[in-house]
Parts: C-alpha cells; structure tokens; sequence
C-alpha cells in the first residue's frame, strides 16, 4: 500500500481494530480521533463509534468523514461518560504529559485498552530525515518507545498486558518532491533552513535518502510501532 504523508495510517488502524477484534456493534472510543482515519475503518467494520481531540479542526473533519460516529472537543485524559467495549489511543501517549493518567482513564472507560507508540529511533527509517535536518548525538528513545517501560506504564495505570505486537509499516514516497513538499514545510526544517541554503538541504537530505531509493525513483522507509493490547485489572 502507499505509506506516504497521508496513506501509512491504514496498516496500523487494521492491526489495532484486528487485534481488539473490532466488528458489528462494538462500541468503540477513539482518544486522539485526529480527522477520523481509524474511526471510518472501524465504521466500515460496524462498529459505533465516538472520537475525542483537542483540535476542533481535526474533529470537525472526523465528523464530515464519519458521519454516523459522535466526536467531541476533549482531551484524552477526559473521555466523554458512558462504557466502551474499545478503547483506542493511537499515536497519542508520546504527545500527552501523562500518559500513565491516559491509559488509566482509558482503562475505566473500556473493556480493552489498545495504544500504539513509535519503535526506537533505530526502528524507524524516519529517522533519516531527523539526522538529515538536526545533526545529533544518539540520544535516548523516548520512554513510550521501550517495550518494556510501555508495559511498566500500563501496569501503573491499573491494566493487564495481554500483548505488545509489532507492526512494520512502509511509508511510500511517488518521488523525491512528494517526500520532501510536506517535509521542507516542517518547522525543524524551516529552522534547518535558517542556517543553509534550501538546495543545499535539499541535497543533504536527498544523500541521507539514497539507501532507500527504490528501482522506480521512488522511497520506501520502514517503520516500526507497537500495538499494545491490555484490559483492566
């Protein structure tokens, strides 16, 4: 499948609504519903859906694609009431300041918790682009990304890990200028920009991309995520 700027999240939507066995009638809540891209794929299993995001923008889109499912203004950490047989938390826990407090409302609000982080900086071909825009020591991996801090923070929040999967998604670029419009447009690469010519950045980023060129003048880079399944203890 196309992986690009817009196309990667349908992998990680699957995986998540196969490993929670989502289907007809499942009563599913979507903490961080972005402009809906899981909540139609749930919709289209038979679910019934209702989403929550701090960005009106974002929810007002959810609501235009899904025109059946119920989204609200909220933050994560603040679900709407009512008991979900899903509670789904996709790419969210990296970007709140407690995401122990998020799986734990996560947990009372549902039967099963799944939450999805990105793998290690070594997991992710992404990375390029980072190390190609910010020159940087190694650092360490976010405390999300370690399975094993993943699984320590859920126990904290009160649930019990039933599994931790892997989902290697491909994030497939036509050509060069469909990989680096969205990417030039960032604000780390506007600050890159700050400090070098934009062709010279552009060629810079294009070397670090050379590995991953494929046969027809494309990109592909591999990324990993993990999909965590849990349920209240």
């Amino acid at each position: 499948m196309s992986g690009g700027a817009d196309g990667w999240g349908a992998t990680l939507h699957e995986a998540v609504l196969d490993a929670t066995a989502v289907t007809t009638g499942t009563r599913l809540l979507d903490l961080g519903c972005g402009a809906g891209g899981l909540a139609r794929r749930a919709t289209d299993r038979g679910a019934r859906v209702t989403g929550v995001d701090t960005d009106p923008d974002a929810v007002a889109q959810a609501a235009a694609a899904v025109p059946g499912g119920t989204f609200l203004v909220r933050h994560a950490q603040d679900p709407p009431p009512g008991r979900f047989d899903v509670v789904a938390a996709v790419q969210v826990l990296m970007h709140v300041a407690d995401p122990v407090a998020v799986l734990h409302r996560a947990g009372r609000a549902g039967g099963v918790v799944a939450a999805t982080v990105w793998g290690r900086d070594r997991e992710c071909d992404l990375r390029v682009l980072q190390e190609a825009l910010a020159p940087r020591r190694p650092g360490r991996a976010p405390a999300v990304s370690e399975p094993a801090r993943l699984r320590a923070m859920a126990e904290r929040a009160g649930l019990v890990v039933e599994r931790l999967d892997e989902v290697v998604v491909p994030f497939d670029y036509a050509d060069a200028d469909e990989l680096l419009g969205p990417l030039m447009a960032t604000p780390v690469a506007r600050s890159a920009v700050r400090r070098a010519e934009p062709e010279a950045l552009r060629d810079t980023v294009l070397e670090h991309l050379a590995p991953y060129r494929t046969a027809d003048g494309g990109y592909r880079l591999r990324n990993l995520f993990r999909v965590l399944v849990a349920r209240p203890a």
